[in-house]
């Protein structure tokens, strides 16, 4: 009868598996800037809101008549909402969503926000609201006839908070940069503790009965 001879093949290590590393906790004054840019675009929205409603809100009785008009309305609309989706989106900077995706949204569920994916456009979106805004303290130094000195005021009272938008979203961005900067992806390359016991068996021989080996 052969010698029959049978061989056990063990893997020798495991594949290694991504490990993210958490980044550390936003700064207390990073939650409160973040929490306050929410609030900047509030005013403006509300009383954007009260022109669609048909309120002149400090126009004139003619200076009110262009935005009386669906056209105009709608975009008022469109304009509020958006400024506050935008505004809530700063939020993501220190709140667990802005480090991964949540579980909800379909496809990429899960799966963890690379940081340039979010520094990059909110430090764009810092910019460019720190430049739209930069004129606003001098609102007063303009003419406008279509608004009533009353108007004038409110208008310009309640729109000097956007001037500090994008510096408060620059610095939140700074800090959620920071944070997230030393999170690298480790791999681990450890043998499972089965593989490592018998990676080093040798060959098994099988010897039928009545033969020696």
């Amino acid at each position: 009868m052969e010698r029959m001879r049978t061989r056990k093949e063990h893997p020798t290590g495991s594949t290694p598996t991504p490990i993210s590393a958490p980044s550390s906790p936003p700064p207390r004054w990073a939650v409160r800037a973040a929490q306050l840019i929410t609030l900047l675009a509030l005013p403006t929205g509300l009383w954007r809101l009260a022109m669609v409603c048909g309120f002149p809100s400090g126009y004139t009785e003619a200076g009110f008549v262009p935005f009386d008009t669906p056209g105009s309305k709608l975009w008022m609309l469109t304009l509020t909402v958006a400024c506050e989706l935008l505004a809530l989106l700063s939020l993501g900077l220190v709140r667990p969503w802005g480090e991964t995706v949540p579980r909800w949204i379909p496809v990429i569920g899960g799966r963890p926000v690379r940081p340039l994916a979010a520094v990059v456009p909110a430090a764009a979106g810092a910019l460019a609201l720190t430049a739209i805004w930069a004129a606003m303290p001098l609102w007063w130094t303009y003419p406008h006839t279509d608004m009533t000195p009353t108007g004038r005021l409110l208008v310009g009272v309640i729109y000097q908070p956007l001037v500090l938008w994008g510096p408060l979203l620059g610095a939140v961005t700074v800090s959620y940069h920071r944070r997230t900067k030393g999170s690298r992806t480790a791999h681990t390359n450890t043998p499972c503790p089965a593989n490592a016991a018998t990676a080093s068996e040798p060959m098994a021989t099988v010897v039928a009965p009545g033969h020696s080996a």
